[in-house]
């Protein structure tokens, strides 16, 4: 097998794992200090896209769409939990998942209303390539690929530097605690779900311009975000992100043999032999 198809299919893995790691931090995020599996997450993904297609198309400007997009889907994020998760708070965990797999339902039914069937797609902002071996390798994807790497890093900081970082990492460790000592718990969970909606929203508009933007495609990436998730550990960040590469080399190197369809099979063997072997995730240490 020749090595330049190998290391082609590496650098593809690395950039598609840097744009699931980006959706998958938003949704460990809302599982770790929420306790909410959020079947909705990918519907944010899909309508920040198309947030971005009308921010776009009234602005002419990538940068401006991408910041309206993830403004927007922040805000509405906010309202989502405050109007449809809050008052489920100390219910059965079925509610939550019965309450966010509905609103996973309206979103994507808006989204045909409103934007109608037929594939959209944003302009990327950057159209040059350079040559990687064999193919025409497109600038835009390794800039999306940073642009996600800057994104989670600034989450890793505010999480461990910032004021109301600290609140929600008190919040993750003791949540009655945390509200003893005078932190408002219930804005920390709408803050954390519009933190999660706003990265969702972010991911969309960089990975628009590569995919044809339609109203069903969040599934797909809701179910790669739980694949990574319970690979890399529930509620687990790092793990999240590094299972997100982990997970998306397998399937770039498997495509090297198989079609890109058939590869994807490679991460459900990964998530079962997780469940089965190392329940807690791969990425999650071992206690001593």
């Amino acid at each position: 097998m020749p090595f330049d198809q190998i290391l082609v299919q590496i650098v593809n893995g690395l950039v598609n794992g840097m744009i699931l790691a980006l959706v998958a931090s938003g949704l460990t995020l809302i599982f770790g200090i929420m306790d909410i599996v959020n079947f909705a997450h990918g519907d944010l993904f899909m309508l920040g896209a198309y947030m971005g297609t009308t921010a776009y198309l009234t602005t002419g400007n990538f940068w401006l769409a991408l910041a309206g997009a993830v403004l927007g889907m922040a805000g509405l994020g906010a309202i989502l939990q405050v109007t449809a998760l809050r008052p489920l708070v100390g219910r059965d965990p079925l509610t939550t998942i019965l309450a966010t797999f509905g609103l996973s339902l309206v979103i994507q039914n808006y989204a045909l209303w409103q934007y109608g069937p037929v594939p959209r797609k944003l302009t990327e902002p950057i159209t040059g390539h350079f040559k990687l071996f064999y193919v025409e390798y497109p600038w835009y994807r390794i800039l999306i690929a940073l642009l996600s790497a800057a994104i989670i890093g600034a989450l890793y900081l505010f999480l461990k530097y910032g004021k109301h970082g600290i609140w929600i990492r008190a919040t993750t460790q003791d949540r009655v605690m945390a509200e003893a000592m005078g932190i408002p718990v219930p804005w920390v969970h709408t803050v954390v779900f519009a933190i999660g909606a706003a990265m969702a929203a972010a991911s969309g508009v960089l990975f628009g311009p590569t995919v044809g933007i339609n109203h069903a495609m969040g599934f797909d990436f809701t179910l790669k975000a739980f694949v990574v998730v319970v690979v890399g550990g529930m509620g687990n960040l790092a793990g999240s992100i590094l299972a997100s590469i982990f997970v998306s080399l397998l399937e770039s190197l498997a495509s090297i043999w198989v079609s890109p369809a058939q590869a994807i099979i490679v991460s459900f063997v990964a998530l079962i032999l997780t469940l089965l072997f190392r329940p807690t995730g791969l990425f999650v240490p071992t206690p001593k």
